[in-house]
């Protein structure tokens, strides 16, 4: 049976360590070079090998991520010995939800049709706080078959104020109406 690790186990005590020490900024940086090293197929593939020796990895992934929080680097060496270096970006991402939940923000993934300006994209986060009752940060993408509005998914909750919403509720009153 495979066994299958969490990234929100590491991520869990990277925060923990971090915020003991308060180096939650240098933490956060340092995660994201890691995680940005999964995207280099070549170099997963050697750091993968398993004909490579340890340490020949060890001081590849020095070379790569170069300056970085020394016990940020000892999780990547763990990583790396454990073969679970792409859940690196898992682990990132986990951290990077902890650190907003220590700050009192939320992010919203917003989808709209259209690209929003700053303004907008201000006005959006104004809103959506004003719901959730905190600070929200904007992650947008675009779909144009919501055709005009915006998704937004703040955690579990969702708010579905598209164009195509309101015409599919819109015809579900009109055939019910006509029976």
């Amino acid at each position: 049976m495979p066994k299958i690790t969490s990234g929100k186990r590491y991520a869990r005590a990277a925060f923990e360590l971090a915020l003991e020490r308060n180096e939650l900024e240098s933490w956060q940086e340092g995660l994201g070079k890691i995680a940005e090293l999964t995207a280099n197929l070549d170099l997963m593939a050697l750091l993968q090998n398993p004909r490579l020796p340890f340490d020949a990895k060890k001081d590849l992934l020095q070379k790569q991520l170069g300056e970085i929080h020394p016990l940020v680097f000892n999780l990547a060496v763990l990583l790396v010995s454990k073969g679970i270096l792409s859940r690196s970006g898992d682990i990132f991402q986990q951290y990077k939800n902890l650190l907003d939940a220590h700050r009192g923000v939320e992010r919203a993934r917003v989808t709209t049709a259209l690209p929003l300006g700053a303004e907008e994209r201000e006005e959006v986060c104004r809103r959506l706080g004003e719901i959730v009752d905190c600070k929200v940060v904007m992650d947008g993408q675009l779909d144009p078959s919501i055709i005009g509005g915006f998704i937004a998914r703040i955690g579990d909750t969702l708010i579905d104020g598209s164009l195509r919403q309101k015409l599919e509720t819109l015809k579900k009153k009109l055939v019910e109406a006509g029976k």
